[in-house]
């Protein structure tokens, strides 16, 4: 059986393993910044447990100090890498607490009330750990049993932290004078390096799971304007079915390829990233916006009326054409033409309702541009009359 020194060693070990494995990884993936931040909390939980170590055999009042800072500094990085990685805003709301316990922790270690230093620093990580706990069950949105495991574990661990605080708190050891040693300790060198360990693997299942998000998100979204591509639009719909309260606007912009030739690429790119801002501006709940590619976009609209999407699509027309794009040889006004593809009671796939936004779309193109037609309804979006160049 492993005496209390070997599993102090056996933790230290098993950080450094981890923190080093994690450095690897950011090297080779330096977005990944909760993983530099574990990587440097794992690290400074070696420290403390090497200084613990040492404080075991040689007891001295200073080091006493610095390893139990360094046990609340480490699980206050950790917990800010949780922070870091769920998106969790207010990192003063952690960093406060720990830093106020830890001087409280080194004012009374200081003169010579070591026990209840300790017991302020094993409060003061439990808190941590089960924040970290509670923040994974809350704020994860991502594959939940990972993050439940991560709560499980850190509560875990904040129990055995919580249980050697309750024994020196129950003997009443407010000054020890020597590293506290009974079985609460001995179980918490246990569950701690059991824990800590799945944690660092966890986290590596956590960065693959995020960067396989980040890869998923890159492919699914159009560099130039943000919105998704027509790879996300098949994706999402490709496999719904239409109903009566569902359409698609097809929008092409006019004279996009007359706009490059006389404008240049640039000015071109301004323009569809200013459409791309206005329908952005109508977007909401059932409402979704793509870029097909080219000059051509597309609007998904669930839970409207044929009137109410009709009414929508010309809005965003009308907007568009009060948009001005500043150019070299004067102010750039451009416009759209929009068709629109209707669901039915019985359901109908994308590519009919592309097909008939299509039709649509080039049936406003005849009838002179600058408008949004239907198959229900054949009516023009009030055409926008600048007074400015228009393209």
């Amino acid at each position: 059986m492993l005496d209390f020194s070997s599993l102090l060693l056996a933790a230290a070990l098993s950080g450094i393993c981890l923190s080093v494995t994690m450095f690897a990884i950011w090297c080779t993936a330096p977005k990944a910044g909760f993983v530099l931040t574990v990587a440097c909390g794992i690290l400074v939980l070696v420290a403390h447990v090497i200084l613990f170590w040492r404080y075991t055999k040689e007891p001295d009042p200073l080091l006493c100090q610095i390893v139990l800072a360094l046990l609340s500094l480490g699980f206050l990085i950790i917990c800010l890498s949780s922070m870091q990685y769920l998106g969790v805003p207010g990192y003063r709301r952690a960093v406060a607490p720990t830093l106020a316990a830890m001087a409280i922790c080194a004012a009374v270690t200081f003169i010579g009330l070591d026990g209840v230093g300790f017991i302020i620093t094993y409060a003061t990580v439990t808190a941590l750990l089960s924040a970290i706990g509670v923040m994974f069950w809350i704020n994860g949105s991502h594959d939940r049993r990972i993050l439940l495991v991560v709560s499980f574990l850190s509560g875990t661990c904040a129990v055995s932290f919580a249980l050697c605080g309750m024994v020196l708190l129950g003997r009443g050891q407010w000054a020890l004078a020597a590293a506290p040693d009974n079985w609460a300790e001995r179980l918490n060198s246990v569950v701690a390096v059991a824990c800590m360990t799945g944690l660092g693997a966890l986290t590596l299942s956590l960065h693959h799971l995020q960067a396989q998000i980040e890869l998923k998100a890159e492919t699914m979204t159009d560099p130039l304007t943000g919105l998704m591509n027509r790879r996300a639009l098949t994706s999402l719909y490709g496999e719904r079915s239409f109903g009566p309260f569902m359409s698609v606007v097809m929008f092409d912009l006019d004279h996009f390829k007359r706009t490059n030739d006389v404008y240049g690429h640039p000015v071109g790119d301004q323009v569809l990233c200013r459409f791309a801002a206005v329908i952005k501006k109508y977007a909401r709940t059932g409402v979704d916006a793509f870029r097909l590619g080219g000059e051509e976009f597309a609007v998904v609209i669930s839970r409207m009326t044929d009137e109410r999407a009709y009414d929508l699509a010309s809005k965003i027309g009308v907007a568009f054409g009060t948009e001005i794009v500043a150019t070299q040889l004067g102010p750039l006004r451009s416009t759209v033409s929009g068709g629109i593809g209707f669901g039915e009671t019985d359901g109908r796939r994308l590519d009919d309702v592309l097909a008939e936004a299509d039709t649509a779309l080039y049936a406003a193109k005849r009838a002179g541009r600058n408008c949004v037609i239907s198959r229900k309804s054949t009516a023009k979006a009030e055409p926008v009359k600048p007074a400015l160049r228009s393209a």
